[in-house]
């Protein structure tokens, strides 16, 4: 497996403006029940703006190649964990087995219960972008996503959804659930942006 060290610090910060540090244990937050994992039924797809569109059972997605993160999140609710080492599969090599189309400037993570959230695709193509099995070398837990989570840690934690099925790619922005219920649009935690409103 492929290691990749990125520094996510601005400078010589680490934590956001507005953020407290966690340690080993982190919140789960969740809206709605945890979902069952079943690896028979389980799949995922890339559709959309791609010139090929994309699924995976399980078993295939387990023979993908797979690379290490070690990348900072941040949580919109405040709080930050610093130095996860996030195990799964390069965003940039998913791209380029779909290989979106020009016109595809966003995409819509899809997951299970009907949760979605919207991202700019040239996210996906950060160094640090991954669809993580892994955390601290053990599989996630189904609070924190199992059996994958997308991970750019770049943004709000919310952006980093868990629980993963699929990835649509689109022309045209499509605001997901919590974007929809008052949540930025973008979610840099560097610029605070964590709602679509002012108190």
């Amino acid at each position: 497996m492929e290691r990749i060290e990125i520094d996510t610090a601005r400078g010589k910060e680490r934590v956001p403006p507005g953020q407290y540090l966690v340690g080993d244990r982190w919140p789960i937050l969740t809206y709605g029940t945890t979902p069952t994992f079943d690896p028979q039924s389980w799949d995922f797809t890339i559709t959309g703006l791609v010139e090929n569109p994309l699924r995976f059972t399980w078993d295939e997605w387990n023979e993908l190649p797979t690379v290490a993160v070690k990348a900072d999140m941040h949580c919109v609710t405040s709080w930050s964990k610093l130095d996860n080492v996030w195990s799964g599969v390069h965003a940039e090599h998913l791209l380029d087995m779909a290989e979106p189309k020009p016109e595809a400037k966003f995409f819509s993570a899809i997951c299970d219960g009907g949760y979605t959230t919207n991202v700019p695709v040239e996210e996906l193509y950060e160094e640090d972008a991954i669809f993580a099995t892994h955390h601290n070398g053990e599989p996630l837990e189904a609070g924190h996503g199992a059996p994958m989570r997308l991970v750019i840690p770049r943004l709000y934690a919310w952006k980093s959804a868990k629980w993963l099925r699929g990835l649509e790619f689109l022309a045209e922005d499509k605001p997901g659930f919590w974007e929809e219920n008052g949540y930025h649009n973008y979610g840099d935690p560097w610029q605070e942006q964590r709602y679509s409103f002012s108190f």
